[in-house]
């Protein structure tokens, strides 16, 4: 090889490396930019209790995840900034750095971890809850099939849904609005995380008086996880530690208690779990 191909080489070999250097600090820089502005920006949903909505007397943001979110930035030494975001757009905010991470009602699928880095340490386990009409005589998700049945987009429910039951799944943009969708009888069924729609039925009795979440079962419990981008593994460590001390210290029982989480099962063990290894 002559010296001058060997510098070229050479040349483009030093800029490759220059490059993957370059993309690995800009990948793990995003706790020391969380520390550098004192803010830790969250996605959120404001898709009603008791994960997140928004208090009607006093407009203030609140939520099981919200006090999650407050607690990990004080944890970090830093404020919390949050940007609502939907089902459709949540990934989308999270890879385009409008927000640092996603407690956003997202459960762990294999799909989702391709794409995104996720803290280890799940916040809750829930699963999806159906409701329907009192009087569709619909009473368990084999009831479903062939049948029309609204969801969120991005609702990691429509694969068991379409390939386990049959149903004919309707993404919508947001829970509300497939929630709306089965009012007007655009569908049979809406699945949606069975502690939001079980506190709604409950929480607005009259408006729902002619609905009902009948199956015995809720399809798919998974972890409740928090994204954030790949490769920031400084702030996923980071984060990891704060969501272990939340468990540890029972504080993420007290946030279910005090936001009518229905099922706190999962927490229950978490807590005895690392509490009893500190």
């Amino acid at each position: 090889m002559s010296s001058t191909n060997l510098t070229k080489l050479l040349f483009r070999l030093a800029l490759s490396i220059s490059a993957l250097m370059s993309t690995q600090a800009s990948a793990d820089a995003t706790l020391d930019r969380i520390k550098g502005r004192g803010t830790l920006t969250v996605g959120v949903i404001l898709s009603g209790a008791p994960f997140g909505y928004i208090d009607p007397k006093t407009q203030a943001q609140k939520g099981f995840n919200l006090d999650i979110a407050q607690a990990l930035a004080d944890d970090l030494g830093v404020k919390l900034e949050t940007v609502t975001v939907t089902p459709p757009n949540r990934v989308q905010f999270l890879q385009q750095g409008k927000v640092d991470i996603l407690i956003a009602n997202m459960q762990y699928t294999e799909d989702r971890a391709k794409i995104l880095d996720y803290v280890p340490t799940p916040y809750d386990r829930s699963g999806g809850a159906a409701v329907v009409g009192k009087d569709s005589g619909l009473r368990d998700w084999v009831d479903l099939k062939g049948k029309p049945v609204c969801v969120s987009q991005g609702s990691n429910y429509t694969q068991p849904l379409m390939e386990d039951y049959g149903a004919v799944v309707k993404a919508l943009p947001s829970q509300p609005e497939s929630l709306l969708a089965l009012q007007g009888g655009n569908c049979v069924a809406a699945v949606h995380v069975g502690a939001t729609v079980g506190l709604l039925l409950q929480d607005r009795s009259e408006e729902w008086k002619d609905y009902a979440i009948p199956f015995p079962t809720e399809l798919i419990p998974s972890d409740s996880v928090i994204w954030l981008r790949k490769g920031e593994k400084n702030t996923q460590a980071a984060l990891e530690a704060g969501v272990k001390k939340l468990h540890a210290s029972g504080k993420l029982l007290e946030f279910a208690k005090v936001n009518r989480l229905p099922n706190i099962e999962y927490l229950q063990q978490q807590n005895k779990v690392l509490s009893a290894s500190k």
